[in-house]
């Protein structure tokens, strides 16, 4: 996978990743706009970490910190490039880079009906935690 470049996402890729998102990543989010994804990036920088091979933008993970858990986000690669180790390129990158801040533990935010995703998810290690529960509360309209 030598021609695989990682890279933390800049401003000038934020319009880049919401347009890959909508074709490669499974639901939306109430952030999923520029201002969302900007607050991200200026917030922590290293966190958008992208995938790219021959200058596209084949991948994505958001691996989010607030120096109590590390939050895996937005784990995305082209329908096209799939099967290809792009996926676990990016966990790793995410991973290393939570071990780094201090991170002890990472946790992923997978669909329930993505069965794709889990098997994915499975395979690098992950896996749900049934005894817990997401609660959410939209602070905007």
């Amino acid at each position: 996978m030598t021609d695989l470049r990682l890279r933390a996402a800049v401003s000038d890729d934020l319009d880049a990743v919401l347009a890959f998102w909508r074709t490669a990543a499974e639901g939306t989010s109430i952030s999923d706009d520029r201002a969302g994804v900007e607050r991200l990036t200026e917030r922590d920088p290293g966190a958008l970490i992208l995938a790219e091979r021959d200058g596209e933008l084949v991948g994505t993970v958001i691996a989010g910190f607030d120096g109590w858990r590390c939050h895996l986000y937005r784990l995305a690669v082209h329908p096209e490039r799939r099967r290809q180790g792009i996926a676990s390129a990016l966990l790793g990158a995410a991973e290393e880079r939570f071990t780094r801040l201090g991170g002890r533990r990472a946790d992923a935010m997978v669909l329930v009906r993505n069965e794709t995703a889990h098997h994915a998810w499975a395979a690098a290690g992950y896996g749900p935690q049934e005894q817990w529960r997401r609660w959410v509360k939209p602070l905007t309209e």
